[in-house]
This record gives C-alpha cells, structure tokens and sequence, in this order.
C-alpha cells in the first residue's frame, strides 16, 4: 500500500510552486520594465561595469576607476558603426536578436572536432554587457538570448548599436565610444574617420588583451579586412537599413 501523502505536504508544495510563479512573473515583469526604459533612458553603467569595478577594488586597487561617457547617436561617426556592424553581426539589420544560421554553423564546426567559436549578435552583446554576467553557461545563455529577443521587439536597431557603442568595452576600464575615441585618439567620436573606427573594433572581442594604444600586427591585420569588408556591406549606406 502507498502511503498516504499528508495534506500539510500538498498544503507546502502548493505554497512553494506559488511562490517561484510569482517569483518568474516578477521577473519577467522587471526584465520587461527594464527594456523598455532603455527606450528613453541611457544605461547609467552596465552588468559588466560594476563587476569591472568589484575586480579592481578586490585587486586592491581602492578608487577603481571606469572610464566611461555617453554619446548620442548623431554624436558618433558613421564609420564606427559600420565598422561594429562589419566585425561583429553582419546580419544585424536582418535577424530579429538571434543569428540562427550563425549558430547552426557554429554547432555544426564543433561536432566536426574544431573548437566552439562564439556566435553572438550585436543584440546579444549588448544584452549581456548591460544585465548579465561574463562566462559560459546554457543558463546564462538561454537568458541572453530571452532578452535579447525582448530587445528587438521593444527597441529600434539604432537604439540597440547606439547603446552597444556606448557600453562595449574597448581598453581595460574604457567603456564606451566616446571614451575610447578620447583616449586613444584625441579626438570626439564623431570625427572618427574609416581607419580609426575600423582600429577601434578590432580590440571587442577581447579589449584587455588586444591594446588599442599598441596595436598588434594582428589588429592591423584585423583592421584591414574590416576595412574591406566595410565597402562589401555598402559602407555607410549601410545604416540606412536599420531606419
């Protein structure tokens, strides 16, 4: 005979599954909430730039400093956007926050023995940067890729590489386009010109290893096919797809 399950248990799981409802709902509330402020409201720092800071302190560094300014959009060059774009998502004026064909091709170059390479999209960048944390996991993943699609439905694409320009990391501490113009080149984001935007992306994919005030002949090399691939995606003309 089974025994009998006390009605004080079924009394507590329903009390439990409750509360992770409400739980789920609140966040899914907040996440929303969250989003659809960014349509109005700049990012005053990001996910990444807090934990930035907590490595310094923790580093003993006492007065972690982040470098970090906001620029509109008709305050940054055209160039560095296509160059972001061209690095980055290729496919960003066409997906709606995922690149399935990108993903499907990652998976399929990792079943074949050759080492998983990264498949993010702008979208998914900026997700990440702003509200989740560095690393990989499917948990974190499946969360980037919730809010990314969040992202899209409730933000512009403008919206969505303006807040990317102005929270990717270009330089340990140096967040944003208009802080890296600044340092590196002595100049406001929008006087960047082809070359220096096409330099500036090429230290995204990891900005504390690749040195933007030495570039390496890697980034040169990186720069130039940016470059040229710039050109092959229509330049500037470009932009007009995200309008």
């Amino acid at each position: 005979m089974e025994p009998v399950e006390k009605p004080n248990q079924k009394s507590l799981f329903k009390r439990i599954a409750r509360l992770l409802t409400g739980f789920l709902i609140a966040l899914l509330c907040l996440s929303f909430v969250s989003v659809l402020l960014l349509k109005w409201i700049h990012p005053p720092t990001s996910a990444f730039m807090l934990q930035r800071q907590q490595e310094m302190y923790w580093n003993d560094n006492q007065d972690p400093e982040i470098n970090y300014e906001w620029a509109d959009w008709e305050e940054i060059s055209p160039y560095i956007k296509v160059a972001a774009i061209t690095s980055e998502d290729q496919r960003f004026a066409e997906h709606w926050g995922l690149d399935l064909d990108a993903i499907e091709k990652a998976i399929d170059e990792h079943q074949r023995g050759e080492s998983l390479r990264g498949a993010s999209t702008i979208t998914q960048q900026t997700a990440k940067n702003l509200f989740l944390w560095p690393g990989q996991s499917f948990i974190r993943k499946g969360i980037e890729a919730y809010l990314s699609v969040l992202m899209e439905a409730l933000l512009s694409k403008k919206r969505i590489l303006e807040i990317y320009l102005n929270i990717a990391e270009f330089g340990d501490g140096v967040y944003g386009v208009k802080a890296a113009s600044k340092i590196y080149f002595n100049s406001d984001p929008a006087n960047l010109d082809m070359i220096q935007s096409a330099l500036l992306v090429t230290a995204l994919p990891s900005p504390r290893r690749y040195n933007l005030a030495n570039p390496s002949a890697y980034m040169i090399e990186r720069r130039n096919w940016i470059l040229q691939y710039m050109f092959y995606l229509g330049n500037t003309d470009y932009l007009k797809k995200l309008e």
